[in-house]
């Protein structure tokens, strides 16, 4: 248990560090090779500076919003993590009722522990869903089918996973390896973790990717449901499989991984109903730009076309406002409500969650506006934001 209580994603991280097995804190803290983009996703949001302003009457702030014809608190969502249900018991659930209760989207993982029925039977509001093409697209379009009767109106294709990014920290901590080694290294984690072998390893099963029952022939055995991800994620996928997919699904078709002004141009060519600009959190190609400062120029290509949302490198709701300044119409949160959940569960995400919406308010108040539409490239300092030299330098002094 806690000796403080955790304020904001910086203290959950610590916590979750202390709860979860290293294989498994590391799989959600970690990024691709040197981890530079990683670190760049937050550093970039650092760099920027607001605009204090004075006496404005802020006696009414307003962070409401809409997005894909859902009501939220404010213009942030749960992002898909895979194995969420390994951070704490059923974590996916508990995930999801948080977000329900604080009035934000919950998009659930196409590779979840938790499978769309169970999310759907713990709550009321439909979630979003994610997917990975497969090759087989039969099971791509079952799955399409069950997330779509259970009341899931929005689809979050993810397009940046042509082949997995190099994860050092998976490597070293042996989730990667299938041999006798992996496995004693993995077990002694465990062992340094009896909270977590009781809460999740035992009274959390079961251990499977929940919305891949038929396609895998041992959905309890996580190594090799893995080894069939691998053989299944396609690398062939082009934009004419996004039409094909356009043509499968009925609802919000939204577009994840576009870093790029031409993809994202094209993605809406394609019939996207929206983008999240992504780097995967920085756990694909590494030495690729933060999506921060990616953000400013494909907001003014869009021009408005398609809600623009930002993935990467949120950890606060001054993040959010600065994003909202960009151009972006609302954010996705992943790591944050990861550890937020592994430290403290379902009552740890609605407590950051609060503290974001918090933290947005107290922002919209001091730089004197009112509602999310005054928000703007104006708020922030004309010199704000750091050169390339410096990135690099502050990159050199963290490390991985």
């Amino acid at each position: 248990m806690a000796l403080q209580i955790p304020v904001g994603s910086a203290d959950y991280r610590t916590l979750a560090r202390q709860r979860l097995p290293r294989f498994l804190f590391d799989y959600i803290d970690g990024g691709a090779n040197d981890e530079l983009t990683l670190a760049a996703n937050t550093l970039d949001f650092h760099s920027l500076r607001l605009c204090q302003r004075v006496l404005h009457d802020v006696t009414q702030l307003d962070t409401s919003s809409q997005l894909f014809g859902r009501p939220l608190s404010m213009p942030l969502a749960l992002a898909p993590l895979g194995m969420a249900g390994l951070y704490r018991r059923r974590g996916e659930v508990q995930a999801a009722l948080a977000a329900e209760a604080c009035g934000v989207p919950f998009a659930l993982s196409s590779v979840g522990i938790c499978p769309v029925q169970e999310i759907h039977a713990a709550t009321t509001s439909p979630c979003w869903f994610q997917l990975y093409m497969l090759r087989d697209r039969g099971a791509v379009q079952a799955m399409l089918q069950q997330a779509w009767q259970l009341g899931c109106e929005t689809l979050l294709f993810t397009v940046d996973l042509a082949v997995a990014g190099v994860r050092r920290r998976d490597t070293r901590n042996g989730m990667q390896a299938a041999d006798r080694r992996g496995q004693l290294l993995r077990a002694w984690q465990l062992l340094q973790r009896p909270g977590w072998l009781l809460d999740v390893g035992l009274q959390g099963r079961p251990h499977r990717f929940g919305n891949l029952p038929q396609q895998v022939a041992d959905p309890a055995n996580l190594q090799a449901v893995r080894t069939w991800l691998d053989e299944q994620f396609d690398p062939g996928v082009t934009w004419q499989d996004i039409e094909w997919l356009r043509r499968q699904w009925p609802g919000q078709l939204v577009i994840k991984g576009v870093l790029e002004v031409d993809d994202a141009l094209q993605a809406v060519a394609c019939g996207a109903d929206g983008i999240v600009l992504s780097n995967h959190g920085g756990r694909q190609l590494d030495s690729v730009p933060s999506t921060i400062r990616q953000l400013p120029a494909v907001a003014t290509a869009l021009n408005g076309r398609v809600p623009l949302l930002l993935d990467g490198g949120v950890r606060s709701g001054i993040d959010v406002f600065k994003a909202l300044a960009l151009g972006a119409q609302a954010v996705l949160i992943g790591r944050p409500w990861a550890w937020a959940l592994a430290a403290e569960g379902q009552r740890g995400v609605e407590a950051l969650l609060r503290s974001l919406h918090e933290e947005l308010r107290v922002a919209m108040a001091l730089c004197g506006v009112s509602a999310l539409q005054d928000i703007g490239p104006h708020l922030l300092q004309p010199q704000s934001g750091i050169t390339q030299l410096k990135v690099v330098e502050q990159l050199l002094k963290i490390g991985p």
